[in-house]
């Protein structure tokens, strides 16, 4: 039997094209691997047939909808996962899947190597292959793009060529990936941070400039996962996928900002997350609520390193892991409703409660019946400030 590779398979020019050319150029059967991770678009049989037409030998689908929303996004949220405070790791979250199924499917397969689409100055080349290295250190990964010079324009020559049955879209400017937490578009007139955005790049989210009634949506969380909607219960995924059409309406969630690559240079990148930005909102006022200070406060910190990792591809490390056992224990009283105003493009918190609130509002008003004794305070300020207070003589006395 031929030796294998399993190749991530997107359906489009570059994975179409690399299925021959992986095979030319290493000699191994190809066989195409398309995870579903909710990007829309083409149905998963067309490109299933797509793949074996192109040459492939075998051609696997898996629907990873509710795996992505459960096992993936739902410690996304639990970890409030913003990297640089701004983008909520879209396409970082998805790769470690599919990386889990690619390795998955070799296995099976008898395959020795594992392929993807990916450039040598992306961050998802580092993300597919570290999560391999991790899962099945045995397999070898290899990239078409990078590794075997294969470039758009001879993707294209190459298709022409081999009549793949495939539409080749040169013409369009943009590099896009989606999934069901967002999408993200870069390269074209983008690549000029000067140039703004223009309305023809979206389609999660609706302008938000355009006047409409606010929307008011009431979100049930449970242990830091939401559970409902205005009272109807969803899967994660579900959930999901009905803030991303309330929210997305309101144009919630367009996101522009100059990233920091892993692989060293600044990237600008344009992201719409609907759904993601405004859950990650709603979550974090139920923190506000239910958590501690000190706690939510380091917490805050083991959110940006989590990120990080997340980011640079090490979603399986042994970091990651013990993170997530952290980040799981503070969410066991991180349950209750929070009320989101979405409208003109923001996602605002307007009411929050829970039967674990630590707010006490006998003690937080400062009407008649505050049960918070102020004549403590002299005494907690002195004591709190007075290594300032000592520090500050010695300074004045050695001027």
């Amino acid at each position: 039997m031929a030796e294998r590779v399993v190749l991530a398979y997107s359906g489009g020019l570059d994975t179409s094209v690399g299925i021959g050319w992986l095979a030319d150029a290493t000699g191994k059967e190809v066989v195409a691997l398309a995870v579903d991770v909710g990007q829309g678009g083409e149905d998963m049989n067309d490109i299933r047939q797509r793949a074996l037409d192109c040459g492939a030998v075998e051609s696997v689908v898996v629907d990873a909808k509710e795996e992505f929303g459960r096992d993936y996004l739902m410690p996304a949220l639990k970890a409030n996962a913003m990297y640089q405070k701004t983008y909520p790791l879209v396409s970082a979250l998805s790769r470690p899947l599919i990386a889990r199924h690619l390795a998955r499917v070799a296995k099976e397969l008898g395959a020795d190597s594992v392929a993807h689409g990916c450039t040598g100055k992306g961050n998802d080349q580092v993300r597919f292959e570290a999560a391999v290295a991790a899962l099945a250190p045995d397999l070898t990964s290899i990239a078409p793009v990078r590794d075997l010079a294969l470039t758009r324009d001879k993707a294209i020559v190459y298709a022409e060529q081999h009549n793949l049955p495939i539409r080749q879209s040169a013409a369009n400017p943009y590099s896009i990936d989606k999934n069901v937490w967002g999408r993200a578009v870069e390269t074209g007139f983008l690549e000029d941070p000067w140039n703004p955005p223009i309305e023809d790049l979206y389609e999660y989210t609706q302008d938000p400039a355009v006047i409409k009634d606010a929307d008011e949506v009431v979100i049930t969380f449970q242990a830091g996962v939401p559970i409902a909607i205005d009272g109807v219960a969803y899967t994660p995924l579900g959930i999901v996928e009905k803030m991303n059409e309330l929210a997305g309406a309101h144009g919630v969630g367009r996101i522009d900002v100059v990233e920091d690559r892993l692989v060293g240079i600044k990237s600008r990148e344009v992201y719409e997350a609907p759904g993601a930005i405004a859950l990650i909102q709603a979550h974090e006022a139920l923190e506000a609520l239910t958590i501690e200070r000190d706690l939510g406060r380091y917490k805050r910190g083991v959110e940006a390193e989590w990120s990080n990792l997340v980011y640079d591809g090490l979603w399986f490390s042994g970091l990651k892991r013990s993170l997530d056992v952290f980040i799981d224990d503070t969410q066991k009283y991180v349950s209750g409703d929070i009320r989101l105003k979405l409208q003109g493009g923001r996602a605002v918190v307007t009411g929050q409660k829970s039967d674990a609130s630590l707010y006490d509002f006998d003690l937080a008003t400062y009407d008649t019946g505050d049960t918070f004794d102020q004549s403590l305070s002299k005494g907690f300020i002195e004591i709190w400030s007075l290594p300032s207070k000592i520090s500050a003589r010695r300074d004045l006395a050695q001027q």
